[in-house]
């Protein structure tokens, strides 16, 4: 188990937002799964009972394309 710092209480609580928070920049690490996604390409989270049906990117993908085939056409021309 890592060593944690207490949570510092303020009144009583930590669940409350502070005016200011510090953040220690020289501890911070690099996004690593930013060179993952392209230009192209948009990143979802899935909640957890979604996730456990989906265990690749190609069936979420099957799957949307299905939907999107299903879905009726409209003429964004015209309202």
């Amino acid at each position: 188990m890592k060593n944690t710092k207490p949570v510092d209480r303020v009144n009583g609580t930590a669940d409350e937002i502070q005016d200011e928070y510090s953040f220690d920049y020289n501890k911070a690490k690099p996004n690593r799964f930013s060179g993952r996604i392209g230009q192209d390409q948009l990143m979802v989270c899935l909640d957890a009972d979604v996730a456990a049906v989906f265990s690749t990117t190609e069936s979420v993908n099957q799957v949307l394309r299905a939907i999107i085939t299903s879905l009726p056409t409209t003429d964004k021309g015209s309202n």
